[in-house]
């Protein structure tokens, strides 16, 4: 079973040189690690100065994929796998949510998570289920891994913005209709945009958006 111990990566520190009054946590996707989706943070330091920055690695190691880690084994995108997949990692980073939390000394309401893929599809199934409501929500190019049991496990309801790739081959757009379908049903604030012609990536225009985004929810 993954624990809070087995999370750990990279760090960006507050670009104001002070102790941070937000923190937003970046998941990284499938056979990444925290070094990839770190290198978000030197796009959104400006518009967020007192925020930290953290990417943890994944808690299993991922086959096939040097130096990779996964969420959980994505060996299919079938909604049962998905439902019995997300779950395996929710402790771990529920656990390293409130870790993260109680050592720099702040509130959920001042804690973002950031998902690429299967990072996205962690933190949307992770931060409506908590206790308190986090500060927002952004997925890129991910999907709801559990739609089905939203509805009767939902705790909170915090603002959410999804981004996807028009042209994305890996998980197709339409995953994130489903996703706006399902959030609106349950009176989620949700955002979202598609970009034309990108695949399964961010663009300058999702890196943008996820600024404005972060640094309205994040103050």
């Amino acid at each position: 079973m993954a624990n809070v111990d087995s999370l750990d990566g990279p760090l960006a520190l507050p670009a104001s040189g002070g102790d941070p009054r937000s923190l937003v946590i970046l998941l990284h996707g499938y056979g990444s690690n925290g070094d990839d989706l770190i290198g978000l943070a030197p796009y959104w330091r400006v518009a967020l100065p007192n925020t930290l920055f953290i990417a943890p690695n994944a808690p299993q190691a991922c086959p096939g994929a040097p130096g990779g880690y996964q969420w959980w084994p994505l060996t299919s995108l079938a909604p049962e796998a998905r439902a019995a997949g997300v779950r395996q990692s929710a402790a771990a980073l529920n656990a390293f949510i409130d870790d993260q939390l109680k050592r720099y000394g702040l509130a959920q309401d001042r804690l973002a998570l950031v998902g690429f893929s299967q990072g996205a599809m962690a933190a949307l199934h992770v931060g409506p289920r908590r206790e308190r409501p986090l500060a927002g929500i952004v997925g890129y190019s991910g999907m709801l891994a559990d739609p089905a049991a939203l509805m009767a496990e939902v705790r909170t309801k915090p603002p959410v913005l999804l981004v996807h790739g028009e042209a994305d081959a890996t998980i197709p757009i339409v995953a994130l209709h489903e996703a706006k379908a399902a959030l609106d049903a349950l009176g989620f604030g949700i955002a979202t945009h598609v970009s034309a012609g990108l695949g399964h990536s961010i663009d300058e225009a999702g890196l943008r958006l996820g600024a404005q985004f972060l640094s309205e929810v994040l103050p």
